[in-house]
């Protein structure tokens, strides 16, 4: 095996360590991305469409927040791997990492089946309204049943 120079393995160290903070920090995201869908089911659950919005924007900020780390974790990652890295704290975070995903897309698609359930309810509810004044005439219908005058004299 090839001896390497103290400023290659600190280089290394220092490619290890960046690493493994980037994924802590990406994981941390996810915790808060899990976080916002559980509440946002309650929103859903209790028709609440103001906690509802405001759950959503935050999704939509965390998600942001998660793509932008991921541009930087994906050539991290290949750094990594190119100065052959295998440790075990990082395997740890990345399978933590995973099962946070995965978490993720289950809130998510529960929260998308609750979505569709109560938008077909709102619909079924708009369906179902009556126009009290369905049959009555309009005061701004141009249509005209009685004879009405259309010109008027006037005398001074």
């Amino acid at each position: 095996m090839a001896e390497i120079t103290q400023e290659e393995l600190n280089e290394r160290v220092a490619i290890l360590r960046r690493f493994k903070s980037l994924l802590e920090e990406q994981r941390g995201k996810f915790r808060e991305y899990l976080t916002v869908l559980e509440k946002q089911q309650d929103s859903i659950t209790s028709e609440n469409p103001e906690s509802l919005l405001a759950h959503t924007e935050l999704e939509q900020q965390v998600v942001k927040n998660i793509a932008n780390l991921q541009k930087v974790i994906v050539p991290m990652s290949k750094m990594y791997k190119a100065n052959a890295g295998n440790d075990a704290s990082i395997q740890k975070i990345q399978n933590e990492l995973s099962d946070l995903q995965d978490k993720v897309l289950k809130q998510n698609a529960i929260n998308r089946d609750l979505l569709k359930v109560h938008i077909e309810q709102l619909r079924a509810q708009i369906a179902g309204f009556k126009n009290p004044y369905k049959a009555n005439r309009s005061v701004y219908a141009n249509v005209q049943t009685q004879n009405v005058a259309t010109m008027v004299h006037v005398e001074v």
